[in-house]
């Protein structure tokens, strides 16, 4: 395929060469000459494992070169890679200025069947309230229709960006429509790595969610051995444990979003880590900050609840997780007494809680907390739903599930994601607290 790549710093020039060397016909566009220059002689205007010797090898070969003359770039080429830079702006803001003038430069040469992938990173919406509306202005034609427009995040590291891009984590392809999304994924058949073949919006917050996660990994590292250093420790033996762990800590687990997390042990060791690191006299802002981030998120699900404005309330579920009667630090038990507290009609059916039953330091924290269960407490999921004029469901039981599809008009708060939530997504009677 013959390939426009817009914009030679780290992105586009890994991508370009990289391209290249696939069999693919690149040029690459640039407002700085000197890139051009550097480009056109096999040199390499970055510092960069391997890329050295593949520019030159490519350029050498006729597969690579360079120009500033962004309309004979897309005249004669099929599709046109945006690496341009989006760099943030005074108050943290995104700046979409390059973008935008690459779009339009663009948009003025393009031609029906012309192929537009944006790889720079971009907060969802930058792509269809943004950049389209300028490409569609600019060249008269309509996207996915008369050419596509895709987004294709990159996920290369700067040292080792050559190896990523042909051992990629993944390939995420957010496409106007399938046919794009086919021609995208022919750049990179028989490279490794699942591909997703996502909504534009969907591509656009991956790299955000890939980066936070990233920032917040390095955060929490650091700030551990911050703490262990404080107690005498060593924190690399400490993480080496930690990091054996492919079930609980290196895998998928907890890292879908949900409802506030509660129980006897997570509240209660945040609490004594931070209570041990303010003695020790180190700041931990990351960690000191989760159980108000915990805090906010009850927070939202309780503004969600209350929002219509409707006083009969309907709760499915009080322990703090599926299958047991723990009611300690239950995030659903802090939602109920808030409820209550501000004068909401409440039922509760959770079919593992029973007042009789309750012993020990579980009866006597919902004593404290709870002290009035039994008059909220239902006998069965029918009689809570009958009561709820809005259904909080905080448990999947299936006979919960079944008693939501005879919800009818009552308004549905889901705090688990229940299994046909995607079907729900947008209707006015239903409301996810993550989706």
């Amino acid at each position: 395929m013959r390939i426009s790549v817009f914009g030679l710093g780290y992105v586009g020039c890994v991508s370009a060469a990289c391209l290249a060397s696939m069999g693919h016909e690149v040029v690459g566009v640039d407002v700085n000459p000197a890139k051009v220059d550097l480009i056109n002689d096999g040199h390499t205007p970055i510092v960069e494992e391997r890329i050295g010797e593949l520019v030159a090898q490519v350029a050498q070969e006729g597969m690579l070169r360079a120009t500033t003359d962004a309309a004979g770039a897309v005249t004669d080429t099929e599709l046109s890679l945006v690496c341009v830079g989006t760099p943030s702006a005074p108050n943290g803001s995104l700046s979409t200025t390059y973008l935008e003038r690459v779009a339009e430069q663009i948009g003025r040469s393009l031609r029906p069947g012309h192929v537009v992938v944006f790889r720079s990173t971009m907060l969802p919406g930058t792509c269809a309230e943004l950049l389209v509306p300028i490409l569609e202005l600019s060249s008269g034609l309509r996207a996915g229709m008369d050419f596509g427009v895709a987004v294709n995040p990159e996920f290369l590291r700067e040292g080792t960006s050559v190896r990523d891009f042909f051992a990629p984590p993944k390939t995420v392809i957010g496409e106007s429509d399938p046919v794009t999304g086919d021609v995208v994924a022919g750049l990179y058949e028989g490279l490794p790595g699942d591909v997703f073949r996502v909504p534009i919006a969907v591509a656009e917050m991956t790299k955000y969610v890939d980066n936070a996660f990233h920032a917040l990994k390095i955060g929490f590292a650091n700030e551990m051995g911050a703490i262990c250093q404080a107690l005498g420790l060593d924190s690399h033996h400490v993480m080496e444990v930690f990091l054996a762990d492919r079930k609980l800590n290196i895998s998928s687990a907890y890292l879908r979003p949900g409802f506030a997390f509660g129980g006897s042990c997570l509240p209660k060791d945040l609490r004594g880590l931070v209570y041990a690191a303010r003695k020790a006299d180190v700041s931990i802002p990351l960690l000191s900050h989760v159980l108000p981030a915990n805090e906010a998120h009850l927070q939202r699900a309780f503004d969600l609840i209350t929002a219509p404005g409707k006083r009969r309330i309907g709760m499915f579920g009080l322990s703090f997780k599926p299958g047991t009667d723990d009611l300690r630090e239950s995030p659903l038990v802090e939602l109920a007494e808030r409820l209550l507290g501000k004068g909401y009609d409440l039922r509760i059916y959770d079919a593992n809680v029973s007042l009789s039953r309750l012993v020990g330091v579980n009866r006597a924290y919902i004593a404290e907390r709870l002290p009035h269960l039994g008059d909220v407490l239902g006998n069965s999921v029918e009689e809570v739903l009958d009561h709820a004029e809005v259904c909080v469901v905080g448990c999947a039981d299936p006979p919960v599930l079944d008693a939501l599809g005879r919800a009818g008009d009552r308004l549905i708060v889901d705090l688990v994601r229940i299994p046909d939530a995607e079907h729900h997504r947008g209707r006015k009677d239903y409301t996810g607290i993550g989706w």
